[in-house]
């Protein structure tokens, strides 16, 4: 195979293994395959933490880590984190599934042709469709406890003085600067929880993929092998890392919506 056609073959297998399985939503596209992982694994996640889990065990986030961030009425904030970790978990974990495993599975009922003409992308999270939906919702999550706790004159009266303060008619000639700030810096939390946990599972798809290239010339196959191997250990390190990110900034948010500036 010559180095142009070995480029090009290497390329449109990262391409394939790049395009959702996706149809026409609202004008958009609708990634069907990150839907349907991420439901599949939020209910074997209910199903299991329903009968087997009765505590935390070691590595979950614990009461006591909740404590140590958010000092307030933690009986819904543990539930929630609890959730957070063990679901982003989950769906970080299937960038641990053989890249082709879809696909000969596919080849297996289907035949060859369907598995050249069907796509599909097992790792939400890579998909940033999925992040910003999670960061989204943890976004209304931060402007419910901000109500909850300060109140809908206390919560837009904060929008309006903070974090400039000031008296009297300095008070309104900097209640449109406080606005702007607040609002970018509420913008900000939910993208870049979003972006961060894409980026990151996102890059690691995407190194395994370059590394199954390595595996497709017997003289590179035993290289590749012992490279995937070593990036696959290293990987789980960021799976379990980007979950606890995920979960510990949006418990941070949290005590932060409910702090008063």
């Amino acid at each position: 195979m010559s180095e142009s056609s070995s480029a090009g073959g290497l390329t449109e297998y990262i391409q394939h293994h790049l395009t959702h399985n996706a149809g026409p939503a609202l004008g958009g596209q609708f990634n069907f395959d990150s839907w349907a992982v991420a439901l599949a694994l939020g209910l074997v996640f209910v199903l299991w933490f329903g009968l087997a889990a009765r505590k935390a065990t070691a590595g979950v986030p614990s009461k006591g880590q909740v404590r140590d961030t958010f000092h307030g009425d933690r009986r819904s904030v543990t539930p929630l984190a609890l959730t957070i970790f063990m679901w982003v978990v989950f769906m970080n974990t299937m960038d641990l599934l053989p890249l082709d495993l879809p696909g000969l599975l596919i080849k297996l009922v289907g035949g060859e042709e369907a598995a050249h003409h069907t796509y599909f992308r097992a790792v939400p999270t890579a998909d940033l469709n999925t992040t910003l939906g999670l960061s989204v919702s943890v976004f209304f999550i931060l402007i419910g406890h901000a109500w909850s706790a300060k109140g809908g004159m206390g919560f837009g009266k904060e929008l309006l003085t903070a974090p400039f303060h000031a008296h009297g008619f300095g008070a309104i000639l900097l209640a449109p600067v406080n606005l702007v700030m607040n609002v970018i810096e509420w913008l900000v939390k939910p993208i870049s929880l979003a972006m961060r946990l894409f980026g990151n599972m996102y890059g690691g798809e995407l190194v395994f993929m370059l590394i199954a290239g390595l595996m497709t010339s017997w003289v590179t196959f035993l290289p590749g092998v012992l490279a995937n191997t070593a990036w696959g250990i290293f990987h789980i390190l960021i799976i379990l890392l980007q979950a606890f990110i995920f979960m510990i900034l949006t418990v941070v948010y949290i005590a932060g919506a409910r702090e008063s500036h």
